[in-house]
């Protein structure tokens, strides 16, 4: 079983199945923006770096998975970002359950001056929406509850992969 997870984390299938993944929740956001006409929050925002993050690490384990120091900087991306959205979300979710005029998120973007990405790319990235309104739901879930069983989920594949790759095992780096 070990041997198996360790070369999953070696092949660049899975690397690309988790790039697609992320880029598909990427063009799900953007559907929901630019067509259903949905204002992305601050909140919002974040979570998309988070899973920018997630499909960044996809493609940095896709150049050279069978290379130590490419794939463990590639887990490490990943792993980075998938706690980062986790965090995100579930402070989305206290925003959207318990809204109170001391529990709100600021209206802008917090980005370092020198990427200012809501600048940029503010088609993207400029926040427009509230956090604590809930403007879609799927079987009774907003859109950042959902965002916290996607990152719940790319953080337990994570620590298997990691758990795989750090037990010792019969099989090759």
């Amino acid at each position: 079983m070990i041997e198996f997870l360790r070369r999953i984390a070696a092949h660049r299938l899975a690397w690309g199945l988790l790039a697609a993944s992320a880029l598909f929740l990427e063009l799900c956001a953007l559907f929901f923006q630019h067509v259903l006409g949905l204002s992305p929050c601050v909140m919002c925002v974040y979570e998309r770096l988070a899973t920018l993050g997630v499909l960044a690490a996809g493609l940095l384990g896709m150049v050279a998975p069978d290379k130590w120091y490419v794939r463990w900087s590639a887990m490490l991306l990943w792993g980075y970002s998938a706690f980062r959205g986790f965090q995100l979300a579930l402070k989305h979710v206290d925003y959207q359950v318990n809204p109170s005029p001391f529990n709100v998120c600021s209206p802008f973007a917090d980005f370092p001056s020198w990427a200012p990405l809501d600048q940029w790319l503010p088609w993207l990235f400029m926040p427009e929406g509230d956090c604590a309104q809930i403007t879609w739901q799927f079987f009774g879930y907003s859109m950042p509850q959902w965002l916290v069983v996607i990152f719940a989920a790319y953080l337990l594949v994570f620590t298997v992969v990691v758990i795989g790759n750090l037990v010792k095992g019969r099989c090759c780096n």
